[in-house]
């Protein structure tokens, strides 16, 4: 019987961040939920965390993914900034952490490398590219949706790759008894 897998997918913001569920069968992905948080209205840094901990948590209890992938914060030139994105990105994965859900974070290179073939396409290809692989009617309001579900996508990718690949010792053994010497 095929396994199904929960994915959620997080592009970390301080203002707006991005969310989005997608539901693995095999090869076919299908979009569960996507969405935004939107902190603009809260006027301190940690009152802002402890939303985006309690938004991601309640996504987590509500949805329940096997796994939590996230777009890692990329290097600007405003240090403050790159504080921060990475301040709300731990805050994100400490939600799913509590509840023992894996994480992998993605550079943002490589999510529109998985999903459009090219590094360095726009926000907007990744959302036209994602309405066809998901089969979405209309592109998300805001981008940073499309952006989680571009990473959730990405995650899912990299998975089928190193499910085909042995990712430990033992499942190396397992799956290659006779390269295995005998002492």
């Amino acid at each position: 019987m095929p396994q199904e897998r929960i994915l959620l997918g997080i592009d970390p913001g301080t203002t707006v961040m991005g969310y989005g569920v997608i539901k693995q069968m095999q090869q076919q992905l299908t979009v569960v939920q996507y969405g935004v948080i939107h902190l603009h209205r809260y006027t301190t840094q940690a009152l802002k965390l402890q939303k985006i901990f309690e938004r991601v948590s309640t996504l987590v209890e509500d949805f329940k993914p096997d796994e939590m992938s996230l777009e890692a914060p990329f290097y600007g030139k405003n240090v403050q900034v790159m504080l921060k994105l990475g301040r709300a990105q731990g805050v994100a994965m400490a939600a799913a952490l509590s509840r023992d859900i894996p994480i992998t974070e993605y550079a943002p290179r490589r999510v529109k490398q998985a999903v459009t073939g090219h590094g360095s396409a726009s926000k907007e290809q990744v959302a036209r590219m994602l309405m066809s692989l998901l089969q979405l009617q209309a592109m998300p309001d805001l981008l940073d949706a499309s952006d989680a579900l571009a990473v959730a996508v990405c995650h899912a990718y990299q998975n089928k790759q190193a499910s085909r690949e042995s990712t430990n010792w033992s499942q190396f053994i397992q799956a290659n008894p006779v390269r295995v010497l005998a002492h």
